[in-house]
């Protein structure tokens, strides 16, 4: 490689290309993979050996690039080229037949063809390609603009970076997590102390809606696309567009299917509504759409929806189970939370063996028991729900369900707190509790320490290594190797990532300790506003709620942290093993303190992230919203709702200059 020219080396790079978009096109879009997955990742590392070699030859469109860039403040606001509109429903046969009738009043015809197609319950983006190359994605939005997650739809691997045509294309489909992979998911949101996404389409709508690409990167997400907008082409069906979809490298879904009048559209519907049990993603029913898109026109459209198509909803998936127990889980906050055992059933594709009933409340007021047949369902939802007692069923051998009065985990007493839902456990140093507090200390969000997962938690604190995540800094790799499935490598790689996490920043550190209410949003702001851990300690209930965005409650709940002695002295016990425990933001002036700003629009002089850590620095506070309590809105080029709302609101306005004026004083 050494020896080869400038020449050679950019043929090369081309080469590596056309030969990895091939492969990727092969496996997420065809699922036919030719090569291993080594050979792949060959591949795959001489391409950005010769990439960062020669950085001069590094295009947009490597699929090196998928992930990258820094972590965004927010995401801008970009209009659509055509509007996204939304669809119609019908909820049975006599809805879709008169969605038929209109359809063939409006063309004065007597029959008509559609096209079928399996409606995703995922969320809708819009892609866009210049000269073949993807340059903008963004979702639906309110269907006049949305919001530009372009470097989160990258990652996805099913959407082609650079398309087998050089053609200006704008590409609309509908982004999905499947099944099997949102099991997967929640299972480590458990394992990791987070809470658990109730669907798969919030999985979905919640990994593209990340700041970080990375984060979003590691979900495993797809997307079938199905409707395209060529310049100066327009093709005279669906049933064409969908092919030219395909053939631009695109993922349509296989079973659409071009149908011969209402009649062969009922005996679709009515064979997916059998089979949508069958497939590894979410379906919520059927959207059927006329296929001469000259008759799009000619029907046309109402503010909302298209008068050329509809969407048939099925009715939520149910089966009828047995509650065999209900046990409780203590989450890390002390949380009783019953949880129903349910005999297995297939339910959408997935064998049900749990429902979580919430709280004691919800488990009275649908009269649960022991023992009872019980219907369960999901409305969109793969964790499901207990809909009713099938109380016709019941034998008297049925059980009232009591919430224990102690700790299943330690034997410490349950309390539930006047005016609350939820029950808990009173001991801090329950071992379940210590187990999550612990596994959400080394979460991405929090201090992001890599090789810690659940087994290795249950080992550290069972086998007396550590009591609380402090103890973390101290464990030693000599330890760490005589646990199970720990060789020499392993546990080196463990006290890296340990050390490696003293120095996260700020806000980080206080969303891993864990202190109740507290997410990683206010956690940031908590961080601009105290400047290291001893003055968030020493700070009273008063000075909290003056604090913008902390309310009664969770100042409550900072101050009940705080005065915990067992909390300061694991404080104590960070800052002895060098943890970083104070803001990075320098002291000087403060001319913006105690004032909120919120930016809009594109800035000149600066990027967006950098003037809200100006303000930071100066003592203000940096919001993404616009309310009551903002005191300016700063309006760059082009702005968005938020300029709109704030001229409602009556609140101060400034220009990027007159913003800057302000900061010097």
């Amino acid at each position: 490689m050494i020896n080869m020219s400038k020449a050679s080396i950019k043929e090369r790079i081309k080469e590596l290309l056309e030969e990895i978009h091939r492969h990727d096109h092969l496996y997420y879009v065809l699922d036919k993979p030719e090569i291993s997955d080594a050979q792949y990742d060959r591949l795959f590392r001489e391409l950005q050996g010769l990439e960062k070699e020669h950085p001069e030859f590094l295009t947009p469109d490597s699929p090196t690039q998928r992930v990258g860039g820094a972590p965004l403040k927010e995401f801008k606001t970009v209009g659509h080229r055509t509007k996204l509109l939304s669809l119609d429903n019908a909820f049975d046969f006599d809805g879709l037949g008169n969605f038929d009738r209109r359809v063939r009043e409006g063309l004065n015809i007597d029959k008509v063809d559609y096209v079928c197609e399996l409606k995703m319950d995922g969320l809708a983006v819009s892609l866009v390609y210049k000269n073949g190359t993807l340059i903008s994605g963004a979702t639906r939005g309110d269907g006049v603009r949305g919001e530009d997650i372009t470097q989160n739809l990258k990652t996805i691997r099913s959407i082609p970076l650079k398309l087998s045509d050089p053609v200006d294309v704008e590409v609309r489909g509908e982004v999905y997590l499947p099944y099997d992979n949102f099991v997967k998911l929640n299972e480590e949101r458990e394992a990791a102390g987070e809470a658990k996404f109730a669907n798969p389409r919030n999985a979905a709508a919640g990994s593209l809606r990340q700041l970080d690409p990375k984060i979003t990167a590691l979900r495993p997400l797809d997307i079938f696309c199905y409707y395209a907008l060529i310049q100066d082409k327009e093709l005279d069906t669906h049933e064409k567009t969908l092919k030219l979809i395909g053939k631009l490298g695109f993922k349509i879904n296989p079973y659409t299917e071009l149908c011969r009048g209402i009649k062969e559209v009922e005996k679709f519907i009515d064979k997916w509504e059998k089979k949508r049990e069958t497939i590894d993603y979410e379906i919520d029913g059927i959207v059927v759409k006329v296929n001469e898109t000259a008759a799009w026109k000619k029907l046309g459209e109402t503010t909302h929806a298209p008068r050329w198509a509809i969407a048939y909803k099925y009715q939520p998936m149910q089966a009828e189970t047995t509650i065999d127990d209900i046990v409780v889980q203590v989450g890390r906050t002390g949380a009783i939370t019953p949880v129903a055992h349910l005999k297995p059933v297939q339910l959408a594709g997935v064998i049900v063996k749990r429902a979580t009933l919430h709280n004691e409340d919800e488990v009275r007021k649908k009269g649960i028991k022991i023992g009872d047949r019980v219907i369960v369902q999901r409305a969109g939802e793969v964790i499901p729900e207990v809909v009713r007692v099938v109380k016709e069923k019941r034998t008297g051998k049925e059980k009232e369900f009591h919430m224990p009065k102690k700790c299943p985990v330690c034997g410490a007493n349950i309390v539930r707190p006047e005016g609350e839902a939820i029950a808990r456990c009173t001991n801090a140093s329950c071992p379940a509790q210590v187990k999550e507090r612990i596994r959400h200390f080394t979460t991405r969000d929090a201090m992001d320490i890599e090789h810690i997962g659940p087994a290795l938690v249950e080992q550290l604190v069972d086998k007396g290594y550590i009591k609380d995540y402090a103890d973390l800094y101290c464990l030693t790799k000599e330890a760490i190797k005589k646990l199970e499935r720990m060789a020499d490598r392993s546990a080196e790689n463990v006290i890296k990532a340990i050390q490696g996490s003293k120095d996260r920043p700020f806000d980080r550190l206080i969303f891993a300790l864990g202190i109740r209410n507290i997410g990683s949003h206010l956690a940031t702001v908590l961080s601009t506003h105290f400047s290291d851990i001893d003055s968030l300690i020493k700070a009273k209930i008063e000075e909290l709620r003056k604090v913008h965005e902390i309310g009664p409650i969770v100042a409550e709940s900072i101050d009940e942290f705080f005065s915990n002695k067992a909390n300061i002295k694991i404080i104590e016990k960070l800052k002895e093993a060098g943890v970083r425990l104070k803001s990075s933001i320098p002291k000087g002036p403060q001319p913006l303190k105690g004032k909120s700003f919120v930016f809009t629009g594109s800035l000149s002089k600066m990027s967006r992230p950098g003037a809200e850590a100006l303000v930071r620095s100066l003592g203000g506070m940096a919001s993404s919203s616009v309310s009551k309590t903002t005191d300016y809105v700063v309006v760059g080029e082009e702005p968005g709702s938020k300029y709109e709302k704030a001229k409602k609101l009556g609140i101060k306005i400034l220009s990027e200059e007159e913003f800057l004026k302000l900061a010097k004083k």
